[in-house]
């Protein structure tokens, strides 16, 4: 693909981005993605052949670049327990967020699609996020920040504890005191005395 083209391709999914975050998936047709690139039909179907692949597509880049602004912050901690801490302020960052979130339509998707288990980014998302932070778990606990029996249940008890959040974040509401106080009690369990 030419330099162009990937610019092309880049534009075309930041503006879908726009788009899912104010409307969800469901409601997003290719003729919303075409006015908001103020494109042809026939342009956007260059790069993409539905709403599923786009939808896809701007995943992949939100990924890409939720690790690129990580990546920084990162380079800075000096412990596994840092480390963890980061990764629970990016996590109640997400939770928090009121505009430009792709959280309803990421839901959407996954709810509205039949996607094969193996296939599932936001299952494989999941599961890799229970291994980073079962092996940080395991590193605080040798590095004597923290006392753990089973870090890897305790990683899928704070996963799910997040997921929950993020999910209870776009139905019902919640405040950042209460991300803060889920998020306190699931460390103070971890940390010593």
């Amino acid at each position: 693909m030419s330099e162009k083209s990937v610019q092309k391709r880049n534009y075309i999914i930041e503006k879908a981005r726009e788009v899912f975050s104010q409307k969800g998936y469901l409601t997003v047709t290719m003729k919303d993605i075409v006015e908001a690139c103020e494109i042809s039909r026939g342009g956007l179907y260059l790069y993409f052949d539905s709403i599923k692949a786009l939808f896809l597509a701007v995943l992949e880049k939100e990924k890409e670049e939720s690790d690129d602004e990580l990546e920084p912050a990162l380079s800075k901690a000096t412990s596994s327990a840092d480390i963890l801490a980061l990764f629970l302020q990016e996590q109640k960052k997400e939770i928090l967020k009121r505009t430009g979130s792709l959280k309803r339509a990421n839901y959407e998707f996954y709810f509205g699609n039949e996607i094969p288990r193996k296939e599932n980014p936001m299952r494989k998302q999941f599961v890799m996020s229970v291994k980073i932070v079962e092996k940080l778990i395991k590193d605080a606990v040798e590095e004597g920040d923290f006392v753990c029996e089973d870090p890897l249940g305790a990683a899928r008890n704070m996963m799910y504890v997040l997921e929950g959040l993020k999910v209870s974040a776009e139905t019902i509401g919640i405040t950042e005191e209460t991300v803060n106080r889920e998020i306190y009690y699931w460390l103070k369990g971890l940390a010593y005395d």
